[in-house]
């Protein structure tokens, strides 16, 4: 059991198409001639916040609701109690039941959770219940460390929301995977789940139509057509929900892919027309919607969409649109806040992280700063932030990874090292904790939430930079990842950090590898690796490069390293950080395999200059500062420099 609290934030779903097609199925258990449904669902940009920690014996629960209002209650953590509460079905049901299950099958305490925010509407077909279902098994996962992933967390949710009055579809708990798009694929008990990748950015808004729905009597409705069609409206129910679906569903998942706002507006449009035709017969009273309809039907909404349809399980609940651009979105937000009285909520999808992985070199002896090293790495040196908090040198560069979008974090160490920077980032001992003033206990807090992203990764002969970076090959899955030394402070000018202004660049070149650069004078290059090539933006800030040289001679540099339209003796030195690409590590390896090295040890420059011979790369001129802090006066100078505020 963690003895530190976890902050959590739940997004809740949209369901974009394939909606009841979760539970039709499910029939397939009983009639294989149903087809498996197949759903799109898509995480909100609104959601449920909760910070969470472990306790002893009780559950403890608040729940702060959009309006205001605020729910609580305590359960005695016994499997009895947690069970008599999710059958009652009062507001704290779900969690119960998840609870229930949670402790039916895994070793646990108590819990206390606090939903100190909500930010999505309630009962309205956006799964705000099974996004508290999930909160409550990532809440457990976390704190007990049940070392559950992501469809783990889905199903203790469904197990436990199913336990309650309410009978979801597997479909609402994909609010699990975030806020990305996934389709979910649903075979009788087998559910299958591919998040999808867009290559533009989709704007939506969705409207809280407030209205009317009975969700219960929707599905009460349509089972009557399961599992056996045996009349018309029946067969219309599983030509819809079946091979329909399956043709709508696979349509959208190309349109998505390739990001056309236009089509899937029109796809949204078609779909509502067949729900209307094949399943408004089987439940008149809900699905004639006659809010939902007018507002897909008002011509101002026509005007600044390109469509649209209802969401969940249809009804007069919400409506989803595909707004032509964020100034449509806007325009009609203020049109159906103003003029139609409804809550409006902005919904992006958005491409994926190209980078989301970061790797961090901590494995060097630290020589020139002997003999503190010996009793301190030096990668855990002290700086003072210009917020005026000391920090290790790591710890900075860590956050600056997050900030720039990174997920997971590969630091690589010396085996003899891994214990004392993992200890940085573990919780602290509980009486030590509660001596602590309060900022401090949210500074540990932090840093526990920092481990979470970091792997360590051990590399047990130091054979140099390339050899430290190698070691993490299989760890990037060939995924593009950046690149941060371990001793090196980033200051940016901006409001952008370095690593971020170097992940927009590597987005604007193609993919292709990039290393950050500054300008440095001659009597500096001999320290760095320096490059040079041709400019390739109109604000002279990107270059194609043409060469790398590992820490040149001036005279070198002089000679075969100097850029147009730069300074006498100036030179674009690396600044210490990289994005770099599934290609730069097959280099490595057959460099390492093939023995080859400079001043005994395998060079990252090296297989740098033989991928931009190769493939091509680029440099950015990071608007910041590059801050050495591996040798007494640098480390000192640089410690004071990064102290200061930027004016």
């Amino acid at each position: 059991m963690s003895n530190s609290s976890f902050d959590i934030f739940v997004p809740g779903r949209v369901c974009l198409f394939g909606e009841h097609s979760d539970w039709a199925g499910a029939f397939r258990r009983f009639n294989p001639n149903i087809l498996p449904g197949q759903v799109i669902i898509t995480g909100t940009n609104q959601g449920i916040f909760a910070r969470v920690r472990p306790l002893p014996d009780v559950f403890k629960l608040k729940s702060t609701l959009p309006d205001g209002t605020v729910q609580e209650q305590t359960i005695p953590m016994r499997q009895a109690d947690l069970l008599a509460v999710a059958k009652e079905g009062g507001f704290f049901s779900y969690a119960a039941g998840v609870a229930y299950h949670l402790a039916s099958f895994h070793k646990t305490g108590g819990l206390e959770i606090d939903n100190y925010k909500t930010t999505m509407p309630v009962k309205k077909g956006l799964s705000s219940s099974a996004a508290f279902c999930v909160l409550v098994a990532r809440a457990f996962n976390l704190a007990y460390d049940l070392k559950m992933n992501v469809r783990g967390e889905m199903e203790a949710a469904y197990q436990g929301e199913i336990l309650t009055p309410s009978r979801c579809g597997r479909m609402d708990q994909g609010c699990a995977y975030g806020q990305g798009p996934v389709m979910m694929t649903f075979d009788g008990d087998q559910m299958d789940a591919v998040p999808l990748n867009v290559a533009k950015p989709l704007h939506f808004l969705i409207a809280d139509l407030k209205g009317q729905k009975d969700t219960v009597r929707i599905l009460a409705d349509l089972t009557k057509a399961y599992p056996e069609a045996n009349n018309e409206q029946a067969r219309q129910v599983h030509e819809y929900l079946g091979k329909i679906n399956q043709q709508l569903v696979k349509k959208a998942v190309q349109l998505l892919k390739a990001g056309d706002a236009a089509e899937l507006g029109k796809l949204m449009t078609e779909a509502q027309a067949e729900f209307d035709k094949h399943l408004m017969p089987a439940c008149p009273t809900e699905l004639t919607a006659p809010k939902l309809h007018a507002i897909l039907q008002d011509a101002k909404v026509k005007e600044l969409t390109y469509g649209g349809k209802g969401i969940g399980s249809q009804g007069d609940g919400c409506v989803q649109f595909v707004a032509k651009s964020m100034d449509a979105r806007d325009k009609l937000t203020q049109y159906l806040t103003n003029e139609i009285k409804l809550d409006c909520f902005p919904l992006d999808i958005l491409p994926a992280k190209t980078v989301r992985k970061a790797i961090i070199p901590a494995a060097g002896l630290g020589t020139r700063m002997f003999p503190a090293t010996k009793a301190v790495k030096k990668e855990l040196f002290p700086v003072v932030t210009p917020d005026g908090r000391c920090k290790p040198i790591l710890q900075t560069i860590v956050e600056e990874a997050v900030e720039a979008g990174a997920e997971e974090i590969a630091i690589i160490v010396r085996p003899d090292d891994e214990k004392t920077i993992a200890n940085f980032f573990a919780p602290v001992e509980p009486s030590y904790f509660a001596r602590l003033p309060e900022w401090a206990q949210e500074e540990c807090r932090h840093l526990e939430t920092l481990g979470k992203k970091i792997t360590f990764i051990r590399q047990t002969e130091q054979l140099g930079f390339g050899h430290a970076v190698y070691c993490a090959r299989q760890w990037t899955d060939n995924e593009p990842v950046l690149l941060m030394l371990g001793d090196h402070l980033y200051k940016s000018n901006t409001e952008k950090n370095s690593a971020t202004q170097l992940i927009e660049a590597f987005n604007q070149c193609g993919g292709h590898a990039i290393v950050s650069l500054y300008p440095a004078p001659g009597n500096m290059v001999h320290h760095y690796g320096t490059a040079t090539g041709n400019w390739a933006n109109p604000e002279h800030t990107i270059i194609k490069l043409t060469e790398f040289a590992e820490k040149p001679t001036l005279e070198y540099a002089r000679a075969h390293l100097a850029l147009d339209n730069f300074p006498p003796d100036q030179f674009l030195c690396v600044y210490g950080q990289y994005v770099l690409t599934p290609e730069l590590f097959e280099i490595l390896g057959r460099q390492i395999a093939n023995n080859v090295r400079q001043k005994g040890e395998f060079q990252l420059t090296t297989a740098l200059d033989e991928l931009r011979a190769t493939d091509g790369m680029y440099g950015y001129i990071v608007d910041g500062e590059h801050l050495d802090t591996g040798q007494p006066a640098e480390y000192l100078l640089s410690m004071n420099h990064f102290s200061q505020k930027n004016v």
